[in-house]
């Protein structure tokens, strides 16, 4: 299985978010309240730029893709 094209740190700088270690699991530990049945983009939390941009990762199973996919798995565990 090849490595992720983007990381999840590099991920959370493109959403002009903070992106150490701490700094997301502080996130996730903060946002875990996502519904099951919400999509990732479609949450609160986000900006509007934030969530077009993860919703066009999705949308256009962009490289962004995969990464945006462990995020919301993570938001969700």
């Amino acid at each position: 299985m090849e490595a992720p094209v983007h990381s999840l740190n590099a991920l959370f700088e493109q959403l002009g978010l903070p992106s150490s270690e701490s700094e997301i699991e502080t996130f996730i530990e903060t946002h875990k309240t996502i519904a099951k049945t919400t999509p990732l983009a479609q949450a609160s939390f986000w900006t509007p730029s934030q969530a077009a941009f993860l919703a066009e990762a999705i949308n256009n199973d962009a490289d962004w893709a995969e990464v945006v996919d462990q995020l919301d798995t993570m938001l969700r565990a």
